[in-house]
């Protein structure tokens, strides 16, 4: 019963914490949007739908809140800060509208997680979770930015969604929690403390 409580409550630290490190992640995006994804989307010239390999970029808050808060609603908590602290910057297309892609980037991995009732958070899930987000992600864009894609073009675009979620979000977030836990950044987390472990057993 009381470890059931504890999943559903949440600390003043994993509040705050995560709301700084999501808020500097959506800084991160901004400059991601402004001097970045420009030239990264030059890609789409060879083939459009290669530009959603870039996708992943801007998932990486959930994984990273789902891994280091491990509570239901840390993914989506994590996504939606960055999400408004990009969209207030400005210098994007998408202005508001990053409120539901956030929420659509959150999706899949608030699943994955639950599914697995939070007590498991490798970095396998991460990918599945992230890679399920990019599928809410990738059909909320066929119906706001690609409506005009072919049925062969939606697919590629679904599979670089996928690819790019799993890879740089799942795989990516996950690593980066291990990272600032390595260095002793998140040592009140429980992914902070496990990533020092991991770290010490290395070494020996």
């Amino acid at each position: 019963m009381n470890n059931k409580t504890n999943l559903f409550k949440w600390r003043v630290v994993d509040l705050v914490t995560l709301a700084v490190l999501s808020a500097t992640l959506g800084v991160a995006f901004w400059g991601y949007d402004v001097f970045v994804w420009p030239l990264a989307s030059t890609i789409g010239v060879i083939y459009p739908p290669l530009s959603e390999l870039q996708l992943g970029v801007w998932m990486i808050p959930a994984v990273f809140g789902a891994v280091l808060v491990r509570k239901p609603g840390a993914a989506l908590y994590a996504e939606l800060v960055a999400a408004t602290l990009e969209t207030l910057l400005g210098g994007n297309p998408w202005s508001w509208t990053n409120l539901v892609s956030g929420a659509a980037q959150a999706a899949g991995v608030e699943i994955v997680f639950a599914i697995v009732a939070w007590r498991s958070y490798t970095v396998w899930l991460a990918a599945a979770g992230a890679a399920i987000s990019a599928v809410f992600e990738v059909f909320y864009e066929y119906v706001a930015w690609v409506p005009e894609y072919s049925l062969s073009q939606k697919i590629v675009y679904m599979v670089c969604g996928v690819v790019s979620g799993a890879v740089i979000a799942g795989v990516g977030g996950w690593y980066l929690v291990r990272a600032l836990g390595k260095v002793g950044a998140i040592n009140s987390f429980a992914a902070g403390r496990e990533a020092r472990l991991a770290a010490i057993r290395e070494t020996i």
